[in-house]
């Protein structure tokens, strides 16, 4: 049997239409434009409105990536849905997905690991499709925090965004697609990063709500010496897992959380900075939904095409990280 690889063949992106910039920020917490652009690089951020939820975010930019391929929902063989601010509990909202969407009978599932969600989802499709099980994997990141921030909390109001981007895989032979991966996690730093209420362990109460335990909690320091001391060290090992080096990485498409992170992980990998892809200026911190925009934009803006060899790496709760090494094929390619 040839071996069969998981080629890129349509993305889509969906981000809300509400912009915050820093200034409207600083009218409600002790911060400033220069302050939070100095520690982070953000400018702006995207916010969904009271009619926006996390599936239908994530149904646009999953339609959006089907009708670049050109391929009918019917034809999928799997949805996953990365995200950690699904609509319900319970329902799965990859189910609401896979309906919304027309893929009558297409199983679908949730992977939730935080901004690292993405990377996560996407190795597990190139598993699927490189298996032989299935031809047609869709892969969404998506995510919702701006509904679990306390909006006078400078440490994390400020940081957050709304969005969700796709791919769609499909399989092929032609060697191309997810080439390397590393996936790690560090559950005992866990509570530097959490949301403490409104799981089995503390159900939602009036006491919960009123301590503002339903809130994202980030220990800033904690999760950014994190961040720094992991990213660098995966982007190399995941490079060098692939049989490549950096000289051979076209564009590096970090997690978009924070731009001296960024600018860390890169210098560690030595990458050039004219090689890296930074939109958290535009959108903040989306999350699970951060390195699927930026490949959507990296896509339709001509930073990357047929042939080109990327590498993305995240950081998330969990404590998590993850890192691949995706090359784009030729085939089936609709620009």
């Amino acid at each position: 049997m040839p071996t069969r690889y998981a080629n890129i063949v349509g993305w889509g992106m969906y981000t809300p239409q509400r912009v915050i910039p820093n200034a409207e920020l600083a009218q409600q917490v002790n911060t400033s434009d220069e302050w939070i652009v100095a520690r982070t690089g953000i400018r702006k951020r995207r916010i969904v409105g009271s009619a926006e939820n996390n599936s239908q975010m994530a149904t646009d930019a999953g339609r959006a990536a089907l009708q670049k391929a050109g391929v009918h929902p019917r034809e999928l063989d799997l949805i996953i849905v990365a995200t950690s601010s699904g609509d319900h509990i319970t329902p799965p909202v990859s189910s609401l997905v896979q309906h919304a969407l027309g893929a009558r009978d297409v199983p679908a599932f949730v992977l939730t690991t935080g901004c690292t969600g993405f990377i996560y989802a996407l190795a597990t499709a190139h598993q699927f499709i490189a298996a032989g099980t299935y031809e047609n994997v869709l892969v969404i990141g998506v995510e919702i925090i701006s509904r679990w921030l306390d909006w006078s909390d400078r440490a994390t109001c400020v940081l957050f965004g709304d969005g969700a981007g796709a791919v769609l895989l499909q399989a092929t032979e032609e060697e191309c697609g997810v080439l390397s991966f590393e996936l790690g996690s560090d559950g005992g730093n866990a509570g530097h990063l959490i949301v403490p209420a409104g799981g089995s362990a503390m159900p939602t109460t009036h006491e919960t709500l009123n301590n503002g335990l339903n809130n994202l909690y980030m220990n800033g320091r904690e999760v950014f010496k994190f961040a720094t001391r992991v990213l660098g060290r995966a982007l190399r090992r995941t490079i060098a897992k692939a049989g490549l080096t950096k000289e051979d990485i076209d564009l590096f498409i970090p997690h978009q959380a924070n731009k001296r992170i960024i600018d860390s992980a890169a210098r560690q990998a030595k990458l050039p900075m004219e090689k890296v892809f930074v939109n958290i200026h535009e959108y903040g911190n989306t999350s699970a939904a951060s390195i699927p925009i930026a490949l959507c934009e990296a896509l339709e803006g001509g930073r990357a095409g047929p042939g080109n060899v990327l590498a993305f790496v995240a950081f998330g709760a969990g404590l998590t990280w993850a890192a691949a090494v995706v090359k784009l094929g030729t085939q089936v390619w609709r620009a």
